[in-house]
């Protein structure tokens, strides 16, 4: 026998229904409490007796494409006890159905905050109005700022680094547990202090791991002194990959001497390029007095007042790295050269004919490179310097870190170049391969003949950073803690502020990221 639906199983036990009723496209629910005497909030005495009525209309779960609201029949009590200031007071419901002021169900609060918490407010509005129960925006950031975090368990593993509210404006801190793999904490700046108060308050953390800068590690020592810092092990292999640039930059002028291009023709040069040759002069005459004062046992402050220049760029020239060569442009003529070169010695001379049987081969640049490229080529006829190209020192830290397979023939001639007229580079290229090797065994043991060997080289600096940090590092190699799901957490913390148009305050980002897990 087929059962007919009784409204009254969706209606919650606390309360009666007593009247269903559609109107347009909502359905109306009277309901009412199952009656019996209330405890008055003020002195907890049961009071049955009945001063009179109100009616509340709470927003309920839909039902059937309709949108459900609830008109509940509450009633207002007399306080009979002597003793008590409250005279009348409210007929109060579970608050696991009806929240005391509510204005919808609980079971629809749940839902919108989860709502919210998924989609934040201008798209969590869109969908819910799509499911059958219209919520403003600003309402659903308020439930979930209402839900808040729950506790959670304190942590003994966690990871710390920053993100940018504002790349390169404001920064915060984000802290994770890496043991549950979920974020904790967001703090609103990442100064030392900030992180300082916010681990003194975790006295039970053992091991923070963390990134190469030094306010984290600062803030750690001094909050928790006994704990185990771990160095990450991607920044470490970053930073040696960034020394063996700086000291493929410092070694520029060594570079272009071992592939015979120590010195620049002016005659040669394009307008433009005599523009920057110039300019890359004076930058030269400014590196030499800063070299000179700095040989004469000037301190940094007064070659600062002395030169006028900047404290950052005095200590660029003393660490040798302002002392790249002058380069001339890369052309977009670079793929066509080949062919431009075998006209040019079959008696094709004119620059204006050139360009109109590039153009027909589909090159889109204009006449004005061509004629330029010609000029110089007739020029460079009479001139016996001649400027030769050297590639970039990103380009040459390339050439040498990858195999031998991955290179072209000219790359590999330039690699066997700067082999034999620069042999400090090559120890360097060694050095720093030796130290990523050892970072991807996780091999401890190698870590101070490794520091031996480095102190003297090109990456000295670089081997000196590690010596400073280097208990971190010890517990990089030797832990399996790194601070790479951390990373992964600020990809997700990105994710939603960047749902939320970049307007997400502290404790929305806290809410939805914390509070969803």
């Amino acid at each position: 026998m087929r059962k007919r639906l009784n409204l009254t199983t969706f209606i919650p036990a606390s309360l009666h229904l007593t009247e269903a009723k559609r109107v347009g496209d909502c359905l109306m629910l009277a309901v009412r409490g199952r009656g019996g005497p209330c405890p008055c909030p003020g002195c907890g005495t049961p009071s049955g007796r009945v001063h009179s009525r109100y009616l509340r209309k709470p927003a309920d779960l839909p039902a059937v494409g309709l949108t459900v609201r609830l008109l509940v029949s509450a009633r207002r009590l007399h306080c009979d006890a002597p003793t008590c200031g409250r005279r009348i007071f409210t007929e109060r419901f579970d608050p696991a159905v009806l929240a005391l002021w509510g204005r919808r169900t609980a079971r629809l609060e749940d839902l919108v905050q989860h709502l919210g918490l998924a989609l934040g407010g201008r798209p969590a509005a869109r969908r819910a109005r799509r499911l059958g129960f219209p919520v403003a925006k600003d309402t659903l950031l308020r439930a979930v700022r209402r839900r808040g975090c729950a506790p959670l368990a304190p942590p003994t593993v966690v990871g710390v680094d920053d993100w940018a509210w504002r790349r390169n404006r404001r920064y915060g801190t984000i802290i994770c547990d890496l043991d549950r793999r979920r974020t904790i904490a967001l703090l609103p700046d990442r100064e030392p202090a900030t992180a300082r108060d916010w681990f003194a308050g975790q006295p039970q953390v053992g091991v923070v791991a963390r990134d190469r800068a030094g306010g984290y590690a600062l803030a750690v020592s001094k909050a928790l002194p006994d704990a185990v810092q771990v160095a990450d092990r991607w920044h470490l292999m970053e930073n040696a990959s960034r020394a063996f640039l700086d000291a493929v930059r410092k070694s520029m002028r060594q570079v272009r001497s071992a592939l015979g291009a120590s010195t620049v023709a002016p005659a040669l040069l394009t307008a433009a390029e005599r523009l920057q040759h110039e300019g890359w002069l004076r930058r030269e005459d400014a590196n030499a007095a800063v070299t000179a004062l700095a040989a004469e046992g000037v301190g940094i402050k007064e070659i600062v007042r002395r030169t006028g220049n900047s404290r950052g760029l005095v200590r660029k020239v003393l660490r040798g790295q302002r002392s790249d060569m002058f380069r001339t442009r890369e052309s977009s003529l670079e793929v066509h050269r080949p062919w431009l070169d075998a006209q040019w010695s079959a008696g094709f001379r004119n620059g204006a004919e050139l360009w109109r049987r590039l153009r027909a081969a589909g090159f889109r640049g204009s006449l004005r490179v061509v004629t330029e490229w010609s000029t110089r080529r007739r020029r460079a006829e009479h001139v016996d310097a001649t400027a030769a190209k050297v590639p970039l020192a990103r380009a040459i830290a390339r050439f040498l870190t990858v195999g031998r397979d991955g290179l072209t023939k000219a790359e590999a001639v330039t690699v066997a170049a700067i082999k034999a007229g620069v042999p400090a580079l090559v120890e360097a290229r060694e050095v720093v391969g030796a130290f990523q090797g050892m970072v991807r065994r996780r091999s401890l043991a190698d870590l101070d003949p490794w520091l031996a060997r480095a102190g003297a080289g090109l990456v000295a600096s670089f081997a000196s950073g590690i010596t400073k940090d280097l208990a971190a590092v010890r517990a990089a190699l030797a832990l399996p803690w790194s601070n790479g799901q951390t990373e992964g957490q600020i990809t997700k913390l990105k994710l939603v502020k960047r749902q939320m148009y970049g307007r997400g305050n502290l404790d929305i980002l806290q809410a939805r990221v914390i509070g969803e897990g």
